[in-house]
This record gives structure tokens, sequence and C-alpha cells, in this order.
């Protein structure tokens, strides 16, 4: 029987009803803050298409970290911007031993040390190209390529990092990057997986203005996923898996979630998703015409995540839901709702 026996209006009269009965939760602790190393010093240059978030030298990417540590967010994933003269076609700056990531990852472990450093695996940042590894006639040779991605990841466990993030989304990267940290005595060294990684158009404010990698020909789309394709993302997955992923990941995050709920339900183990840049810059820019409440929609946005199945939420997003979640936490009881801050209004040309 339904109304009137049943009103379930009963348990949203208020916020403290509401949180008692809420069935899924967002805290610090789920969030990972990507940050992007440079070289130099005193260096803080806020990226266009992603307001709120910076490339920085070592030294302001650490007062980064310990920010965001402090608002309880456990962990960081450096991405390294090299300078033009640094890259070549055989991306050898990403496994050079005084690289801008691996001195990054030192300086991280030093200053932070209870703090989670996740390093990104890839090659794009460091070939001339823009593409993810060694090419080959034009086409991306993916046994070559691996033999890059393994050494990059035995230069980041010598630093310090404490897990590995392959992104290419090559045949065999897991295992190959598995097998060469364990011959080099860092078993302890995590593994997260880039496992369903689409090609998709909301990675364009990460390349164009985040590491500055965009492509000089092609596309990604011999080695990233087809976006009208679920069940390959699924054996993609269970690859991972197979070959030593400790944490599988699903990018981006929001078009993607019913591909979260999928592998939540089918993988018993930790999954990650990653808002990406474009998710992120597309509710910054509505916020900013006025259009949307950006702190709000963010904080839904990141429920949805969450509600989907993901336990680990890769957003740029990370410092500002934090500090609106630490208010929550303090406020319950004396507050009906939380706060959020007013939309920025785009300024006239």
């Amino acid at each position: 029987m339904g109304f009137p026996l049943h009103r379930l209006r009963r348990l949203r009269q208020n916020e403290a009803m509401r949180e008692l009965v809420r069935e899924n939760r967002l805290s610090a602790s789920d969030f990972i803050l990507p940050l992007f190393a440079v070289q130099g010093r005193r260096v803080r240059q806020e990226i266009g298409a992603l307001p709120g978030n910076y490339h920085l030298s070592i030294d302001e990417l650490v007062e980064e970290a310990l920010s965001a540590r402090d608002l309880g967010i456990p962990a960081v994933l450096l991405f390294g911007v090299p300078e033009q003269a640094d890259k070549n076609e055989q991306a050898s700056y990403a496994y050079a031993p005084r690289g801008v990531v691996q001195e990054a990852v030192r300086a991280l472990k030093r200053a932070v040390p209870d703090m989670v450093v996740v390093t990104d695996v890839c090659a794009c940042e460091y070939t001339t190209s823009g593409h993810c590894g060694i090419l080959k006639d034009g086409y991306l040779d993916n046994d070559a390529s691996l033999e890059v991605l393994a050494k990059v990841a035995v230069s980041h466990a010598e630093a310090g990092s404490d897990m590995v993030a392959p992104a290419a989304m090559l045949d065999g990267q897991v295992l190959t990057i598995r097998q060469a940290l364990d011959q080099h005595g860092f078993q302890r060294t995590a593994i997260m997986g880039y496992s369903a990684k689409f090609a998709s158009k909301l990675f364009d404010p990460f390349f164009k203005h985040g590491t500055n990698s965009v492509l000089s020909f092609g596309d990604k789309r011999s080695h990233q996923m087809d976006c009208g394709n679920a069940e390959e993302a699924l054996r993609e997955i269970a690859l991972d898996i197979e070959e030593g992923a400790d944490i599988i990941m699903v990018k981006p995050a929001l078009f993607y979630l019913d591909i979260v709920a999928r592998a939540r339900r089918k993988f018993p183990m930790p999954l990650a998703v990653y808002n990406v840049s474009g998710e992120y810059a597309m509710i910054d820019a509505a916020a900013r015409l006025g259009r949307l409440d950006r702190d709000a929609i963010m904080l839904e946005a990141l429920m949805a995540m969450r509600r989907a199945g993901a336990d680990i939420v890769i957003t740029y997003f990370a410092k500002r839901a934090a500090e609106l979640l630490q208010h929550r936490e303090t406020s319950i009881g004396a507050r009906t709702e939380l706060p959020v801050a007013e939309p920025v209004l785009a300024e006239s040309a």
C-alpha cells in the first residue's frame, strides 16, 4: 500500500533528516587532485581553460599539495609539462632521472610524506608529435611504446611514486609495467589503469592548455576507445585486472556513467573515474555566464559519479568541493542547506 500509509517526504523534511538517510556520500577522502608540474621557481600560472588550476613549479606544487592535504584530500595525480626543447620522438625526457615529474615526486614525498602521490605514465606530453608513444610509418607502434612506458614507470617509482597510472590505452601496458616494476624491486608500487579510456573531445582543454601536447597530425582513435562501445570497455577492464591493475578507471566520467555502473556491478575492486577537463570547463563556463550555480552543479555531478559506483574521483574540483564539504560537516544542524557561492558573470567584451 502506498499513500497515505507511506509518505516518503517524511525523511526529506530537513537537512538533518536527509543527511541521516542519505544513500551515497561525498567526502574529500574520495578525491584525487590533478597537478601540473613545470620547471622553474615561483611559477603559478593559471590554466586558461581550467580556471582555479595552475601550471606549478615544484616549490608551488608542494604548497598546493599541502593545501589539499589540509582539506582532507589524500592523493594527487602528477602530470609533467616539459619545455619544447625537452621533447623528442623517443620521449626520453619522460623517464629522465631529473625530469620535472621525477623531481616533483621527490619534493612531495619529502614535504608531504603522508600524501599518496600518483604519477601519470604516458608519452604524449614528451613527444614532438603529441602522440602517446613511438610512431612507425605514422602509426603508433604498440610494443615499442610499451618499452618507453615501462621505463617511465620505473623512473617514477625510483623517485618515490606510490602509484603509477598508465594512460596510453596500449595493449599490454599494465602487464609490461607490472613486470618492469617487480623486476626492479618495486613490488609495492601500485598501478591504477586507465582501463576504459574513450577517445573524447572532452580531453581538449587538457591537451591544448593543461599539458600543451596538441597532436601534430591525426588522432588517438587507434588506441583510445570508440564512444559507442560498452562491452569492449568491460573487456578492457577485465584485461587490466588480469594483467595486475590494483585500481581500474573509467575516463571520462559524466558522459560514461553507464560504463561506471556496469563496471561496479561486474568487478569487485577499487574503481576510479576521471572527471576530465572538458567536464570541468563546461560547468565553469556555464557558471560564468550565470546559467548555472557552479558549486551546486559541481557537487551534484560529483555525487552522480559516486552514485554510479565510483570509489575514487579524480577531479579538478577537488579543492573547492572539499572546502564545501568541510563547511557542511561543521554546520550540520545549524543550517538547512549547504551555502553556495554566487555565480561569476562573464565580463563584457
